[in-house]
């Protein structure tokens, strides 16, 4: 695997792909790596000729100090994993590598896809985020980006990010990669303490529930159900939403909406966890 941490390393390595008709694959992290990004990157190598991962834990996207500070950095254990997966490239630009003095964040309407959810709690966290993600698009200039479901909000702006700027890479959402119990898998599962992670896979359970719920109840009925259940089961919720898969706008009857995803975050202890889960339609 090759390493680079600069970007005119890159560029020079990645030239004679781009000048042909090869393919290139990006899988974008902030590190902490799992059998959810592995699952990401046995998908690019499945469907492109050459696979850049990049990981870079990026400062703007976090609303607190504290879970920046926090956040696991695991680089060693990051790059052995990477390497049993046979990545070709891992790019790990420093801050001012992905940020220089002349940077200018990129401008676009996120139709409100931005505002709800996570946005409603976390504000100014989708700027970060798709400031990075344009930034790490020009940097590498992929064909395809792969991106996780888990956090269906952040690949839904993303989606429109991309159309809305005409930028030529195709985004690949892939399926959420779950533990045995069903707990998806998230860098931040290693924070929870033995307790917290005994209870954490209700998530996944009140979810399904809700799946079965939805099929007779009226929806306002089946998220106050879902936020009690949470809450009784240890969590401190910050929302559950059941929203219309294109406009991530809430919604009251599941029988208008060709497409209907549950979204939750909650807290265990110190760890906040997202989950979601197509609750009516396709992806």
């Amino acid at each position: 695997m090759h390493v680079f941490t600069t970007h005119s390393g890159l560029t020079s390595y990645l030239s004679a792909f781009q000048d042909s008709s090869l393919t290139i694959g990006c899988v974008p992290t902030m590190g902490a790596l799992h059998k959810g990004h592995m699952a990401l990157m046995q998908k690019a190598k499945s469907e492109t000729d050459l696979v850049v991962a990049t990981i870079f834990v990026n400062p703007t996207q976090f609303n607190e100090k504290a879970d920046l500070t926090n956040y696991p950095k695991p680089l060693a254990k990051d790059i052995g994993m990477l390497e049993a997966a046979e990545v070709d490239v891992l790019f790990l630009p420093t801050e001012s590598v992905v940020y220089p003095p002349d940077f200018e964040a990129v401008q676009v309407d996120l139709a409100g896809l931005d505002l709800v959810m996570e946005g409603k709690f976390r504000p100014g966290h989708f700027a970060g985020v798709v400031t990075v993600v344009h930034r790490l698009l020009e940097l590498v200039e992929p064909n395809r980006l792969y991106m996780g479901l888990k956090d269906y909000q952040q690949q839904a702006i993303i989606s429109h990010m991309i159309e809305a700027l005409r930028l030529e890479v195709d985004l690949i959402p892939c399926p959420i990669v779950r533990e045995d119990d069903g707990l998806a898998y998230s860098s931040r599962n290693a924070r929870l303490t033995t307790k917290h992670r005994q209870i954490a896979s209700s998530i996944h359970n009140v979810l399904l529930k809700c799946k079965q719920k939805c099929a007779s109840d009226p929806v306002k009925e089946v998220r106050v159900w879902a936020i009690d259940a949470l809450n009784s089961a240890g969590f401190r919720t910050e929302y559950v939403e059941f929203v219309d898969g294109k406009t991530l706008q809430s919604i009251d009857r599941m029988d208008d909406h060709s497409l209907v995803i549950a979204c939750v975050a909650s807290w265990l202890g110190e760890v906040r966890l997202i989950d979601n889960m197509v609750m009516k339609g396709r992806l």
